[in-house]
């Protein structure tokens, strides 16, 4: 899909190690649709080269206020008024304190200045640099000028730590990109209320052990952007995970599958959809112990018990919403277990996919659906989860819409 047909995006690169990234990201925007030139920092010079990015863009790659060539005909002006969009990924601390006070000592920041065009961020950093007061500080000035920030997320860094800072991979900045477009127009889910779960479930064996799954949350992430994206007011239970919260969201975080299913029901009445993407847990341990079990000789039995299943409790439920949209993650025989549980769980749609698949499912930026419903299916095929998302909120939209 070629969401940014037509658009201009000056993509500025700033210093920090996730400037490797940009290269992939120039390919993935020109395969949008875009049309791509790339400004870049002298740190950024540093981390990736001009002639990487030159030859990814198929356009001479800008540095310096200071090129006489390009700024006889005032290079930097032109460069502001070709833009339709600017998006700066990675977005260093520096340059986003430089954009939070107007300064304009470089050829990016002047053409963020000189410009007419959206700015969008994509911060990248080490977990305290992003944390720090003034950073935050800066971010909420940029926001409050109608700057979009994207991200940053959450994982490991390269500094050897763990935390929110990383800059977004580049689909998920292509994806957010292209909910910026087309969220002018498409607001498809205006008004309406949508409630969403995500990620997995921890079942506390004891106070260090647990039973848990591979779900990343990041189907439901994805779906809970999409859907704010799309003008709805959207509420997301989250498991734990380490994902930023979509913007625009609300977001509720929970544990165990006992704490879903509290945080679900108690938010249900009012609602108009329900998507249940969560990886909960159908077993869980009969009794936790108080202390850490000690290994012995002997094997060990774990007594389980079942959980509450929460999907369908939500489809037969007082407060049901209009749509109900379960998930399926199955190794084998996809389409069939699919339509088993559309029909035991009385919903109204299962989006259903393969797992064990290398590059897609659990904790992968692609993955590969097919929507069941009563009468009908669709099947989406491999895409970015973010494409995916748009497309199964659309498919809420037909349904709240014929409801």
């Amino acid at each position: 899909m070629a969401e940014l047909h037509g658009e201009r995006v000056l993509l500025g690169v700033s210093g920090g190690i996730a400037a490797y990234k940009s290269a992939d990201l120039v390919r993935r925007l020109r395969d949008a649709g875009a049309e791509v030139r790339v400004v870049m920092t002298a740190g950024a010079a540093h981390f990736i080269t001009a002639t990487t990015l030159q030859a990814l863009s198929g356009h001479p790659v800008r540095d310096s206020l200071w090129d006489p060539a390009a700024e006889a005909a005032m290079g930097h002006i032109e460069l502001a008024r070709w833009a339709t969009r600017v998006l700066v990924a990675p977005a260093s601390a520096d340059l986003l304190a430089r954009l939070a006070h107007g300064r304009a000592d470089d050829l990016l920041t002047t053409l963020c200045l000189a410009t007419e065009a959206p700015l969008a961020v994509a911060p990248a950093m080490n977990r305290v640099m992003w944390a720090h007061a003034a950073t935050q500080a800066n971010v909420a000035t940029l926001r409050a000028r109608g700057v979009s920030v994207f991200g940053p997320d959450a994982g490991d860094q390269a500094c050897g730590e763990v935390g929110e800072g990383r800059m977004r991979e580049p689909v998920a900045l292509v994806a957010d990109l292209e909910a910026l477009v087309t969220a002018r127009t498409d607001r498809l889910l205006a008004g309406r209320r949508i409630l969403v779960s995500a990620g997995p479930t921890y079942e506390d064996i004891d106070p260090v052990r647990f039973l848990g799954n591979r779900s990343s949350g990041r189907m439901g992430f994805a779906v809970a952007q999409a859907a704010a994206d799309a003008g709805a007011t959207v509420t997301l239970v989250a498991g734990p995970v380490k994902l930023a919260t979509p913007r625009g969201v609300v977001r509720v975080d929970v544990r165990s599958a006992a704490e879903l299913r509290e945080a679900v029901l108690a938010r249900l009445p009012g609602q108009d959809a329900y998507v249940g993407a969560a990886a909960v847990a159908d077993y869980r341990p009969a009794t936790i112990a108080g202390r850490k079990i000690k290994k012995g000789d002997s094997a060990m039995v774990l007594a389980l018990e079942r959980t509450e299943d929460v999907l369908a409790e939500v489809a037969t439920h007082a407060h049901r919403p209009r749509c109900v949209l379960g998930f399926a993650a199955e190794t084998h025989d996809v389409d069939a277990y699919a339509r088993a549980k559309l029909v035991a769980k009385k919903v109204d749609g299962i989006a259903a996919n393969r797992v064990g698949v290398a590059g897609t499912g659990f904790d992968a930026e692609d993955n590969a659906l097919t929507l069941h419903w009563a009468g009908g299916e669709r099947a989406f095929g491999t895409a970015g989860k973010a494409e995916l998302a748009r497309g199964l909120v659309a498919w809420i939209a037909e349904r709240l819409a014929d409801a």
